[in-house]
């Protein structure tokens, strides 16, 4: 009778029972969020915290140890991280920046490499295939454990730019080298490696190209029936970068990254509604990958391995990344307050904890042991460098003040009438604030139809004064739509004289 018990199949009961169990760590999770903004904490060991205590030695004496399905629930987080973070890049700052980024994720990394791996085999004794997987693993920076520390603090563009880039790219290279690493046999010679890199490299790029100009070029020309479709199609096309790159023997990172980075600069409808519903997706995402995380360690194992990943974390922080970062930034004439900031805010989160389970599943000799290793660095290294990137910026005075904030512009295309209607949010801080309707200058086939103000809405009138908190419905014929957001972006960072004063009426991005 108990075996048959045993064999029930799951019922609606186990079901509920399932569904208040993740609710509330989602709760607790967001809540967390709360927390480590207020201390200054990246989120990532919040939820590695919880994962710990629901672990098997935590309060939950949940048995975890499937590091093959860790290893395929992470990849898909990592994808839906990077479109998240491709969404939301700025063409405009990333582009000065590409050059330096590049730079830093390709060179910058072989540097870290091979630095680290020496110190872990030389200081600390591991064998060379091992020093040079840990080197390969946490070679890889973080975007979200960065800016999670950093977003309180208005940076200038070239650094947000190129740490934001460098890290949307060197995931990929990284994944390369640990993989190879990792494989059973000899390990391929260096030029073999930089060959593989970049043809991988080449074909993700160019698939992510394709594919995000594509998906871009049809949201804008096909009107869907349902607003909310269009954050569903936005990250299916993302999706479609990723599996294309991988399917082709390609990166697979490097072109989700692409094909949203172009996505999110291409002014597509319903923006604002699309970017809230990528960025729920990536915390989603980054909760669930960092509590998988949490579980999948043994804490009372890591007694051991606490002393060799400082070691190679100090030899990683005060060595490997600073080198990385002046050999790279030479040519580049970078000032060494920005190249201090970029070498302390080489933040490893996720991805290295995650690319660390690589060679547990490829079955590496004392691959436990790396995983361990990997995971004390990233938790310690994270605790002391993550709360003293805002003193450090500070201190070299980094942060900009005085920049005037971004409209927000959603686009719903009116399909019939060959038109868009545009609905402007005023925020506080824009330089539209005290200008009137007709001073916007708006191009012909384009007007102000409505204004809403303290929950009221009116007609306004040629001489009506906008105000911060204002929203603007803009009606726009098809062939000025490009012009006229463009137009009222112009105004809200240069005021109603931008045209004049050099602001020029161009798209100053998102």
């Amino acid at each position: 009778m108990r075996a048959r018990e045993r064999e029930r199949p799951l019922t609606v009961h186990h079901l509920n029972q399932l569904l208040l169990v993740c609710s509330l760590v989602l709760l607790v999770a967001v809540a967390a969020v709360r927390i480590s903004s207020r201390s200054g904490l990246p989120s990532l060991l919040v939820y590695l915290g919880i994962g710990i205590l629901m672990g098997q030695d935590g309060i939950g004496d949940i048995r975890f140890d499937n590091a093959e399905l860790t290893q395929v629930i992470g990849y898909a987080a990592l994808v839906v991280i990077l479109a998240e973070g491709g969404l939301g890049t700025k063409w405009k700052e990333i582009r000065p920046a590409l050059p330096a980024a590049s730079a830093l994720a390709l060179a910058g990394v072989a540097v870290s490499v091979g630095i680290t791996a020496a110190a872990a085999h030389y200081l600390v004794g591991l064998e060379w295939r091992q020093a040079l997987i840990i080197g390969a693993v946490v070679s890889s920076t973080d975007a979200a454990a960065v800016f999670s520390v950093l977003r309180r603090i208005p940076l200038p563009a070239r650094v947000t730019g190129t740490l934001e880039a460098e890290s949307g790219f060197n995931d990929a290279p990284v994944v390369i080298l640990v993989v190879a690493f990792s494989t059973a046999g000899p390990v391929a010679h260096w030029y073999v490696l930089v060959g593989e890199i970049a043809l991988e490299l080449a074909i993700g790029a160019a698939i992510g190209l394709a594919v995000g100009w594509l998906g871009a070029w049809g949201l804008r020309h096909v009107a869907l029936p349902a607003s909310g479709l269009y954050p569903i199609a936005v990250m299916a096309i993302a999706m479609t970068a990723y599996a294309g790159g991988a399917l082709a023997h390609g990166s697979g990172f490097l072109g989700v990254y692409l094909a949203s980075m172009i996505m999110g600069n291409a002014k597509l409808p319903h923006w604002p509604a699309t970017r809230g519903f990528a960025d729920g997706l990536g915390w989603i995402a980054q909760i669930g990958m960092f509590v998988l995380l949490g579980l999948l360690v043994t804490p009372h194992d890591l007694g051991d391995d606490v002393v060799p990943a400082l070691v190679i974390g100090l030899a990683l922080t005060m060595v490997a990344r600073p080198l990385s970062v002046v050999l790279c930034l030479v040519p580049f004439r970078v000032p060494w307050q920005e190249q201090t900031l970029m070498s302390w805010a080489g933040l490893r989160g996720a991805v290295p904890i995650i690319l660390a389970t690589i060679p547990m599943v490829e079955g590496v000799d004392s691959s436990r042991r790396i995983f361990n290793i990997v995971f004390v660095l990233v938790v310690v290294y994270t605790l002391v460098q993550g709360p003293t990137l805002p003193w450090l910026a500070r201190t070299l005075n980094l942060g900009e003040g005085g920049e005037a904030a971004d409209l927000g512009i959603e686009s719903a295309p009116l399909e019939r009438l060959r038109g868009h209607l545009l609905s402007v949010a005023i925020p506080e801080g824009s330089k539209m604030h005290g200008v009137e309707v007709n001073e916007l200058r708006l191009p012909a086939g384009a007007a102000v139809t409505l204004v809403v103000r303290e929950g009221k809405s009116f007609v306004p009138l040629p001489a009506t004064v906008l105000r911060r908190g204002d929203e603007l419905l803009v009606v726009a014929t098809d062939p000025v739509r490009d012009a006229a957001e463009q137009r009222l972006r112009a105004v809200g960072h240069g005021g109603k004289l931008a045209g004049w004063l050099g602001t020029g009426g161009s798209d100053t991005g998102r």
